[in-house]
């Protein structure tokens, strides 16, 4: 099928005689409804929005006057007609568009204010499979569209953060909108439906449970421009895909600078960590740096967590992001800004505790309000040249796991709570990973190494930097535990350990060499457990 193209230049500036309002969100519609009738722009409106904006005493028209239709099925078809898509599609300069409009009675609508059914929050809401089918917007969106398209004429609004702007715009031009602005407000109303359909088909894919659907549409909304990247060079912009999972894309920020691009990240990985740890059983904090903890510790509260957290690597610490997984209290507050920290992350905070926190201007407070589920399904995605990977979220808990003794020595109480929690650490730090843990605090972390054999090295190189830093005798790997996020491959990553003093070990096992590194846990009287599953984080 062929495209006739248009050739008739578009205008500069078009004026707003007629508009059509069809709103779901009724913010800010009063002052822009009436601001649009000062100016002597006729009103169309359906349903609640005509309602809404006759109540304010202003004429409107019922599109069923235009249509000489009514609305049927339950509203669902109201607008699905030519004299609405005539007059949003018709091109005014075009000789045979303006002859078909005055043919059929169809009059130019120059102004769209729609915004859409409330989909997203409906299915955010738990509802009915039914009831989230009918806050699926048809009408809506066909509008948007064709308004957009025809943004030579028409200009479209979806958003009610724009009513100023546009209302502004027609007041200081005699009532007229320029190109620049329909422009951009059609780039914008493509992005709105473009994100609702992202949302319907997500729905779909989930409750079909298709992990891996044909196509994978994806959706954000600004919620910051950064004012970089990782790089002073790369630009950067902070996105909220509508996921409620409190984290840094919900929480409340009370003060402090804004945050940059390394911030989000880094603070994201740490109260990821911290959510590992039932509140109700142990109060825990996660001091992280470059996206990977350098310290983390459990405790009967939170500044016995903290301070056993910074006891790790006291070095790192500097410039980190602290997570917690309680509400802030002010006796740990006071210790935290003892040192530099960029972030401070938790779901609530005491108003002692954010007044002293105050007092440090440039440190950010984050609350959250709640706790990430480990347990919750959901999608991490990453680009690659050409292509997007994606995968579920690791929702793995060493809780869950059946923990499988394979040495001859099996580990005792207290080594058996440390190997969980190192464990439970292990999975948020960058492969390889070795973490040495003892009395529910992690004493020695490597991370992010070519060989399993060397992150076990740089692990224990710095719980004797820290030993040395407190003025201990000797690290506190001597009698640790460790934990590896993936099998040994060879038997040297466990020797390793058991030169740093550990005396038990948990990993997910698989290797073809397992059976040698069983042996040699034996021969040195290691216990050793094995987990079934692995916690690469590339």
């Amino acid at each position: 099928m062929s495209v006739k193209a248009n050739a008739t230049p578009l205008p500069d500036r078009v004026k707003v005689r007629r508009a059509l309002l069809s709103v779901s969100d009724k913010t800010g519609l009063a002052d822009f409804a009436k601001g649009l009738a000062g100016l002597g722009v006729e009103l169309i409106s359906t349903g609640g929005t005509a309602k809404a904006i006759a109540a304010l005493g202003l004429a409107v028209r019922d599109v069923s006057d235009i249509t000489g239709f009514p609305e049927i099925m339950d509203g669902r078809v109201k607008t699905l007609h030519p004299a609405v898509h005539g007059g949003l599609l018709g091109i005014r300069d075009d000789a045979a568009h303006a002859a078909a409009m005055q043919e059929h009675d169809i009059t130019g609508i120059d102004l769209l204010v729609v915004n859409l059914y409330p989909f997203e929050e409906t299915r955010a809401s738990g509802a009915s499979p039914e009831t989230i089918v009918e806050n699926i917007d048809i009408g809506g969106p066909a509008m948007i569209r064709a308004g957009a398209k025809n943004h030579g004429y028409v200009t479209v609004v979806v958003d009610p953060a724009d009513y100023a702007e546009v209302l502004e715009t027609l007041k200081a031009n005699g009532g007229e909108t320029g190109i620049a602005l329909r422009r951009q407000l059609a780039g914008r109303a493509y992005a709105r439906t473009a994100a609702y359909d992202a949302a319907v088909a997500g729905w779909f894919a989930e409750t079909l449970g298709e992990s891996a659907p044909k196509r994978l549409s994806i959706a954000g909304e600004l919620a910051e421009s950064l004012r970089y990247g990782e790089n002073p060079h790369q630009t950067a912009g902070f996105y909220r895909t509508g996921e409620a999972r409190p984290g840094v894309a919900t929480a409340r920020q009370l003060q402090g600078k804004a945050l940059s691009y390394n911030n989000i990240n880094d603070t994201d990985a740490a109260f990821e960590l911290v959510g590992e740890f039932d509140p109700a059983r142990t109060a825990a904090v996660a001091i992280i740096k470059h996206a990977n903890p350098c310290g983390v510790a459990e405790g009967p509260d939170l500044i016995s967590a903290y301070h056993a957290a910074l006891a790790c690597d006291p070095v790192s610490a500097f410039g980190g992001i602290v997570a917690l997984n309680r509400r802030l209290d002010a006796a740990s507050a006071e210790e935290i800004v003892k040192v530099f920290t960029e972030v401070i992350i938790a779901p609530e905070a005491e108003e002692e505790a954010i007044a002293i926190i105050s007092a440090k201007k440039n440190l950010r407070l984050l609350l959250t309000g709640g706790l990430p589920d480990p347990r919750a399904p959901g999608r991490f995605i990453k680009s690659v040249a050409g292509g997007l990977l994606v995968q579920s979220r690791d929702n793995g808990v060493v809780d869950d796991l059946e923990l499988n003794v394979v040495t001859k020595r099996a580990p005792n109480e207290t080594e058996l709570a440390d190997l969980r929690f190192a464990f439970r650490v292990a999975k948020h730090v960058k492969s390889n990973t070795i973490v040495y843990a003892k009395n529910g605090a992690t004493v020695g972390i490597g991370a992010g190494q070519m060989s399993r054999v060397d992150s076990a090295r740089i692990a224990a190189r710095k719980a004797e930097d820290a030993a040395e830093a407190a003025g201990a005798d000797t690290p506190a790997t001597i009698g640790s535990v460790v934990a590896s996020d993936a099998f040994f491959p060879f038997a040297d990553g466990l020797l390793s350990a058991v030169e740093a003093g550990a005396t038990a070990v948990i990993q997910p096992g698989g290797s073809m060499r397992d059976d040698e590194v069983i042996a040699a846990a034996d021969a040195h009287g290691i216990a050793m457990v094995m987990t079934g599953m692995r916690h690469f984080r590339h």
